[in-house]
């Protein structure tokens, strides 16, 4: 299995991987973090789509995709912390005055889950982020300690699986997601260690 892990630069794959069932939809698109909440509140149906499709053509785009032989697979939206409401957000911290990354949403699609895809979207954000100048990126996933979380909720990841792609908690948040605490995650990309562990089914901006 080679999973291929590109800039989001294809608005009809992110569309299949995080647009909303139904086109006329006021949800979802990982848009809430991405833009201000007036914004995002505002944008209805075909606008929510016009607005991710005009995402998909900036620099950096929105996030990335997982391929699995071609086909999207899995999403990770990934973006400057300074341009999302990350850098607004009382009760997620700033550790420090870095200009870092924030790495808030991981989803892979029905059928393809438990096949390394969360961790190659990971690693492949990760990289994405370095190459493109990232002094370190942070998460803020669930510190579940094992106990089952609600699907619905698990977009945010957890402990386990973010230090599995060598990142160390930072410090603890004030928020909470499906009754479990948030932490910040951090990954230091500017020295040893910052390289994702298993690039080599990693791809790059093609």
């Amino acid at each position: 299995m080679s999973i291929e892990v590109r800039p989001a630069t294809e608005f009809d794959d992110v569309a299949l991987l995080v647009g909303p069932k139904k086109p006329t939809s006021n949800v979802c698109f990982c848009l809430s973090y991405r833009i201000g909440s007036k914004e995002n509140n505002e944008l209805r149906g075909s606008q929510r789509a016009d607005r991710v499709r005009e995402l998909c053509h900036q620099d950096p785009p929105p996030g990335v995709i997982a391929y699995l032989d071609d086909e999207p697979v899995g999403w990770a939206a990934v973006h400057p912390r300074r341009d999302t409401t990350f850098a607004r957000n009382r009760l997620i911290p700033h550790i420090d005055d870095l200009d870092v990354w924030s790495l808030w949403c991981v989803r892979v699609r029905p059928g393809h889950r438990r096949q390394g895809i969360s961790h190659a979207l990971i690693e492949g954000a990760v990289a994405h982020a370095k190459r493109l100048g990232a002094p370190a990126i942070e998460g803020y996933p669930v510190d579940n300690r094992g106990e089952k979380v609600n699907l619905t909720m698990a977009y945010v990841g957890t402990r386990a699986l973010f230090e599995a792609a060598g990142f160390t908690k930072a410090t603890d948040t004030r928020s909470t997601l499906d009754g479990f605490p948030r932490v910040l995650m951090r990954l230091d990309l500017r020295g040893a260690g910052a390289t994702p562990r298993s690039g080599s089914d990693v791809g790059g901006q093609p």
